[in-house]
């Protein structure tokens, strides 16, 4: 189960990457974390922990990490790793930022359910608020 949204930003895709690369401040424009954090430098294999508002705290795992185009970050729960998504595509005078969560596994279906069903709701103000984050760093 997987689900996704897209939003032009106008912004260079360097600006939104160094919001993504502030993993600490995640909450900033990511309404669903209480608290995010990194474990040494933003870089494929990299470690750190979210804590969401509504569960308990995760360690999760950075992976695809490529400067200025977007990473990935996985979580595992029981049969069923969580994927979250982030890519980067320039486009004339900004950015076309997509972010996806992608549930895979025996219980994919099932946390897909459960869990994904507020964070589809919640994921288009996520990316307004990324955008106004990012648009007042200017």
């Amino acid at each position: 189960m997987q689900f996704e949204h897209t939003q032009r930003i106008a912004a260079a895709p360097a600006r939104i990457f160094a919001r993504y690369a502030d993993v600490a401040s995640w909450r900033d424009w990511d309404a669903d974390l209480k608290a995010s954090s990194l474990d040494g430098a933003f870089v494929s294999g990299a470690t750190g922990v979210v804590e969401p508002k509504s569960g308990p705290k995760s360690t999760v795992r950075f992976v695809d990490v490529k400067l200025d185009q977007g990473f990935a970050v996985e979580c595992r729960l029981p049969l069923c790793t969580m994927r979250f998504e982030y890519e980067l595509h320039p486009t004339g005078g900004g950015t076309l930022a997509t972010h996806r969560v992608v549930f895979k596994g025996a219980l994919g279906w099932f946390f897909g359910r459960v869990i994904g069903s507020g964070m589809r709701k919640d994921l288009p103000k996520s990316m307004q608020r990324l955008e106004q984050v990012v648009l007042q760093s200017a």
